[in-house]
């Protein structure tokens, strides 16, 4: 039995049929439905989201704040130094661990966040793939996102349909498998079948219009730079940021970083924050709509009151 499997809840099955999920792109009023939802239905929140978890990544991950996590518990946040690697293996055991806390406690829980690999993972699971090879890594590492996408696409033709051709992270993780094994790194996912324990009606996709979306990114970019963004990326690159190839690659700390290193002025990198937030949220979008069966949630025609009393119903 591999490592994962000794690892996992052994009711995971009723777990994951139990629970809510909210998911969606960056944005679309993620955390404020699932706190309503959160505290009608007396629920915890597992926060599925990458860049949460690491400590001091605030304001740019939009991280719920003190007083929403006191009015409900939150999970899966500041696990891990700005210093530290931590990959979807690791969340994926802590986090369902935490789940079977909750549940024991007699809570519900709600799964909430927009990083659609780490949903995929939760349900399906992380597959047996081989332990990282330092050298083939830092090999990839050094090399521009689209050489790695080439070469995973000429090696790789099957899993490269399934990845995002600029999340570097996931291509390279891909590349790695593929160079160490000789074999798909589609080969080693595991537990598909386990989809079918999640019902479609309890896990929620957020959606807005193209022009609602951009619109609240814009305004959320203005109110984070107002909050202090820059002087905490200027924290975290103190405390380390650079040397995560993770964490530094996160859509807007980037783009500060570049301005902080004189590349950019001030104007520009905000256009570049939100001209960027708005691709990846694109690509979110498109994600959820095609690779986990989902209830659509227009967010422009429900209202949460409703939406909430349809999840009281289930």
């Amino acid at each position: 039995m591999s490592a994962a499997m000794e690892n996992q809840p052994s009711n995971l099955d009723s777990l994951l049929r139990s629970a809510f999920w909210i998911a969606g792109p960056t944005a679309s009023g993620k955390s404020q439905l699932a706190l309503k939802l959160a505290e009608r239905m007396g629920c915890e929140i597992i926060s599925v989201d990458s860049m949460q978890v690491y400590r001091g990544m605030d304001v740019g991950t939009a991280k719920p704040s003190v007083d929403e996590r006191s009015r409900i518990p939150h999970h899966m946040l500041d696990l891990a130094e700005i210093h530290e690697s931590y990959d979807v293996a690791k969340f994926r055991r802590q986090a369902l661990l935490e789940a079977e806390k909750v549940q024991q406690r007699g809570r519900r829980i709600i799964f909430c966040g927009g990083t659609g690999f780490y949903f995929q993972a939760l349900i399906h699971g992380v597959g047996n793939g081989p332990p990282s090879d330092p050298n083939i890594r830092n090999a990839l590492e050094i090399m521009p996102v689209q050489d790695l996408f080439s070469e995973l696409k000429e090696k790789d033709p099957l899993t490269v349909k399934s990845i995002d051709p600029h999340n570097k992270r996931r291509l390279v993780r891909a590349l790695e498998v593929v160079r160490i094994t000789g074999a798909s790194f589609t080969s080693f996912k595991t537990d598909w079948k386990r989809s079918e324990l999640v019902d479609a009606s309890r896990f929620w996709v957020l959606e807005h219009s193209s022009s609602s979306l951009r619109n609240r990114i814009d305004e959320r970019v203005e109110a984070m730079m107002k909050s202090g963004w820059i002087q905490e990326t200027q924290r975290l690159i103190d405390s380390g940021l650079k040397g995560n190839s993770t964490a530094s690659q996160a859509i807007g700390y980037r783009q500060i970083i570049e301005h902080l290193e004189g590349k950019t002025s001030r104007d520009t990198m905000i256009q570049w924050i939100k001209t960027k937030t708005w691709q990846f949220a694109k690509r979110q979008r498109t994600w959820f709509r095609h690779q986990i069966k989902n209830r659509p949630v227009n967010m422009e025609a429900d209202r949460p009151e409703n939406l909430l009393n349809e999840l009281l119903k289930t």
